[in-house]
């Protein structure tokens, strides 16, 4: 599968369900695990050529290309007990490798479940011998996706993630710090308020609105678009539209909203009377997009080393 873009963000203190769906695997590029270092003790050059180009929390020194599974695919391992230190709800990784090989004993991975994070074994890259097996699952096409609901999926809770994500790309898509004027409807109320803060209003703006697979090509600059779920690639929009990558669940909520059945009232009303049961939620508040999804996305794109893109990044969503 491709890497989950909400990978960027976890929310804090709360138990999160396992990254992957079982059967799957993804590889992660950047490095992870100890040891780590500070932004000003590794430089901005060293930070660079690890993917980052703006201060954001300590870096990895450890190896890229861990290989992410569900816990539950994993089989001939025990728990390094000495390593399975965590903050309050399981283990989080925080010594480095704490799963050893049934057969040799010898460190091959890192589990991590503790709260704020998700659920996942990563497998140290040296440790991984691939092996022939079952034919993988093959690539659906976007029509199967749509057809089978493969774009929906447990974000719910944490659709803010993504979100956060989505805005960085936005405002990179900007370029230069363009207004950006956003079609009415879901992709409004999803972005609209946190773009009207971060980017100047006036004249010559980019219009922003959705495209994608089963959704059309609608007239504007900047068009969301789906990336698949299993090869990272972005749906392709338009000549002359610029494309703005969107976790696909996230794509898939905004531009075909759930349809609420209306049941019929058994007894009580005339026949053909229908209401709504039960009532569509209200949030007590309005939606926060991840200002650590945003800032994350933003820090490990090249572009945030241009001043107006600094700025923005300095100063938040």
């Amino acid at each position: 599968m491709a890497l989950p873009i909400h990978l960027a963000d976890t929310h804090w203190e709360k138990l999160h369900p396992p990254l992957l769906e079982a059967g799957s695997y993804a590889v992660d590029p950047a490095p992870f695990g100890p040891p780590w270092r500070q932004w000003d003790e590794v430089g901005a050059r060293e930070a660079a050529e690890r993917g980052c180009f703006a201060p954001f929390g300590a870096l990895s020194a450890g190896p890229p290309d861990t290989v992410l599974l569900a816990p539950g695919d994993l089989r001939g391992t025990r728990v390094i007990l000495e390593r399975a230190g965590g903050y309050c709800m399981g283990i989080d990784g925080r010594e480095g490798p704490n799963l050893a090989c049934l057969g040799c004993d010898l460190p091959v991975g890192t589990r991590m479940d503790d709260c704020g994070c998700w659920q996942v074994v990563r497998l140290l890259p040296q440790a991984v011998v691939r092996l022939p097996g079952p034919p993988e699952r093959p690539i659906m096409d976007w029509a199967e996706l749509l057809a089978t609901g493969a774009l929906w999926h447990r974000l719910s809770e944490y659709r803010d993630i993504p979100a956060g994500v989505a805005l960085a790309q936005v405002v990179v898509a900007a370029a230069g710090g363009t207004p950006v004027e956003v079609a009415p409807g879901p992709v409004a109320e999803l972005l609209g308020r946190a773009l009207g803060a971060l980017l100047p209003a006036g004249e010559g703006a980019k219009r922003l609105d959705l495209a994608g697979p089963g959704f059309g090509e609608p007239t504007a600059d900047l068009v969301l678009v789906p990336v698949h779920p299993q090869t990272g690639d972005m749906w392709q929009p338009r000549a002359g539209a610029v494309p703005v990558p969107m976790d696909a669940a996230l794509w898939a909520e905004l531009a075909f909203s759930p349809h609420r059945t209306r049941l019929p009232v058994v007894g009580g009303l005339p026949a053909g009377v229908e209401r709504d049961d039960p009532l569509p939620p209200h949030p007590g508040y309005p939606f926060q997009l991840s200002k650590e999804a945003f800032r994350y996305t933003l820090a490990r794109m090249p572009a945030v080393k241009e001043p107006w893109l600094r700025a923005i990044y300095d100063r938040g969503c």
